[in-house]
């Protein structure tokens, strides 16, 4: 499996900061937000990465380099205009292959995010080894998360494994937590090169039953703001490490 991190935004709300250094470059405890990301996916065999970039992204080739130091193998798919998310992924599917790909952002903190857990979740065979026909296979997989401060309305109901735009009698709404699995196809009404937002062609997908999910409870920041940076690297005593935890219910 391969994978792509999202590292394209300006980063607007961290602004001085991301004026001289791209977001996903801005360091947590030591480390670029974006290589503990590199470093998570790399533990759970997913060695071949691509990075997307646009706001100073000379700067992210210069920093991971082809990746040689991490682990992995990285390629780049450079954006002279940031092309929204999912425009930004179908440019890059040459990269990325025919096969599922899991998509993070680059500037979420998951530190116990475990990679290893994404490989099997768009499989072709069901548990008993046939193979599912094409209307009954899902397209994408999302990782859901309990609704942080900054998003309390939430974006997607999960029932039974399924990804729903409405929530239902004891059915809450999640965030979506920015990582994903995806078959390719599923960006092919996208031109390559345009931009394009990835939410409504979740939510077409997902009112059609298309999409699965789960859960994840563990330690999950999207880091919008310098106060999150500050927090974040403020001393370990203040910000004890959550334990990993995943729910697919």
């Amino acid at each position: 499996m391969k994978a792509m991190i999202l590292a394209a935004g300006r980063g607007e709300r961290m602004r001085p900061l991301t004026d001289t250094c791209p977001k996903p470059l801005l360091k947590v405890r030591g480390r670029p937000l974006i290589v503990w990301q590199i470093l998570s996916l790399v533990r759970a065999g997913i060695t071949e990465i691509v990075i997307n970039h646009a706001h100073l992204g000379h700067m992210i080739e210069a920093a991971l380099g082809d990746g040689a130091q991490f682990g992995a193998q990285l390629r780049y798919s450079a954006e002279g205009t940031a092309l929204e998310t999912a425009g930004g992924i179908a440019k890059a599917l040459p990269l990325l292959g025919e096969a599922p790909f899991v998509v993070v952002s680059g500037d979420i903190f998951c530190p116990h995010f475990d990679y290893e857990q994404v490989k099997d979740v768009l499989a072709e065979t069901d548990h008993r080894g046939n193979a599912y026909a094409h209307h009954e296979r899902d397209i994408a997989w999302l990782y859901l998360v309990p609704n942080p401060d900054h998003h309390l309305q939430g974006d997607f109901a999960l029932k039974s494994f399924t990804i729903a735009n409405e929530a239902g009698v004891g059915s809450p709404l999640y965030t979506f937590g920015n990582i994903g699995v995806y078959r390719p196809e599923m960006f092919a009404a996208v031109t390559p090169g345009s931009s394009a937002k990835l939410a409504p062609i979740l939510r077409e997908h997902a009112a059609r039953g298309l999409i699965g999910g789960e859960i994840y409870e563990g330690t999950w920041i999207n880091v919008g703001t310098v106060a999150q940076l500050d927090a974040l690297n403020a001393p370990l005593r203040d910000n004890p490490p959550s334990p990993p935890a995943r729910s697919r219910t």
